[in-house]
Formats: structure tokens, sequence, C-alpha cells
């Protein structure tokens, strides 16, 4: 390990990215059972250390890089992420908040994560950088500080269905107001606005891959009707449902 040529891939990665970071971040190579990873505005990864590739099951940096998350992590997952860091490469940042990984046994374990975006010299955002570390406990227990852990257990295997903020109160043992305020807190959006993204997301896939109409994939996904699909489907993805299936359809 110690003479492992990371620096070699690290200062290209960040001269790609063209952000200002010190090359201390090597040192991460050194971590065990924490990933850190770089990516570009594109959400696309630049860099990863040693346990990053560990945990995605791959051989090498090189089967990493250029990659995104779709790529190595179930779609919920991958959505959950892709909501982050669009967040984060707005100017936000995410500091030990607790949530489900993916790893490539196609598992998931709880961990803390920590976002940041990454600037230029002229301190425009360029990417972002970030970590994360397993929090280790019994299995059916509740992650320690994570009041939060249940719901979105809850929200990532019911995003289709309607799940009201007090069944999500419940099974993370907190008031409904308690809930609501922690909830923003952590994510920046209400729970109901987090689920109405996830599920407009998850649609995304559906409208490329399959052949069923507008109107059927927005009820598959949550939707009331077609009309209340476009409208969210626009607000979150800039386009229509119809736009985007005639651009990525092949």
């Amino acid at each position: 390990m110690a003479n492992h040529p990371s620096g070699q891939a690290l200062l290209p990665a960040l001269r790609r990215i063209g952000a200002v970071v010190s090359e201390v971040v090597e040192l991460f190579d050194y971590l065990e059972d924490v990933p850190f990873w770089l990516k570009d505005a594109d959400c696309r990864f630049q860099w990863v250390n040693i346990s990053f590739v560990l945990t995605f099951g791959a051989r090498s940096r090189v089967e990493i890089i250029g990659k995104t998350d779709y790529d190595f992590c179930g779609e919920v997952l991958a959505n959950q992420y892709r909501m982050d860091d669009e967040r984060v490469l707005r100017g936000d940042r995410i500091l030990s908040r607790v949530e489900l990984v993916g790893q490539f046994a196609h598992t998931a374990r709880w961990s803390a994560t920590t976002k940041i975006p990454l600037r230029n010299a002229q301190g425009r955002i360029v990417g972002s950088a970030g970590f994360t570390r397993p929090m280790y406990q019994q299995p059916g227990s509740t992650v320690a500080g994570s009041p939060l852990s249940a719901a979105i257990r809850l929200i990532s295997e019911h995003y289709a269905d309607g799940i009201a903020n007090e069944q999500l109160a419940k099974a993370c043992g907190l008031s409904v107001r308690t809930f609501e305020r922690q909830f923003r807190s952590v994510y920046q959006s209400s729970p109901h606005e987090y689920l109405r993204q996830l599920r407009v997301r998850m649609s995304s896939s559906a409208l490329v891959f399959s052949r069923k109409s507008i109107a059927d994939v927005g009820s598959e996904f949550g939707f009331a009707d077609q009309s209340h699909f476009t409208k969210e489907f626009k607000r979150v993805m800039g386009e229509t449902p119809r736009a985007y299936r005639a651009r990525y359809l092949f």
C-alpha cells in the first residue's frame, strides 16, 4: 500500500474537474471501510479511493472513473444520491447524514455521509466530493442517532404508494410535527416534496425503457393522472415526460 501510485490518478482527476483541492485527499486511500469520491458537475466519478473500489466490487479505479451511481447502485438509491448531488452542486453541504448506501452484493447498509461542493479558482462550483462511513448495528435495530432512518427505508420501499406523514412519523417514533421539522432540516425539503422528486426520477427509466403510455407510467409511480404527472415531471426535470421520452428513446 505504501508504494501505491494513487497520486498519479488523483492529480489528473483534479485537473479534469478544475477544482482547488489539496493533494492531501490522497490520504483517503489509506482509510479502511470509508469510501471517498470526487465527482464532476455531471455527477460522474473522477476519482475514488480503494475502499470505494472494494465496496462496489470493482477490480480497479478504471472501472469506476467516468461512471455514475446508476452504474453501481439500485435505481432507488441512485436517484436519492442524484437528488443530493444536485443540492450540493447548488452550493449546499450535507454533513454526517445517515442514509442507506448500496454495496456490490446488491445489499445496503446504514452509513453517515458527508458531501461538499468543489469550486475552481474563480469560485464556480465544478463538482463535488464526499465520503461515507458505515454505522454498525445489530440486525433489526434502529441506527443510533438517526430517527429518520425508518422513514427513508419506508420511502425507498413504497415510493409509488401513498405514504402519509403520520405513517412516516410513527415509524420513526416521532410526533408528526417533530418529524416534519427534522426531515426538512436534514433533507432541505418536506417529506412530500422528497417523495414526489423520487417518484419523478424513478419514472424516467420507465419512460425510456418501456412502451407504456405516459398516463400508465404516471399511474404506476403514484401520480393521480397524466396532467399531474406531466406538471410534476416538468417541474423536477425541466421538460415534459413526452419530450424526455423522445430525447432518450432508442
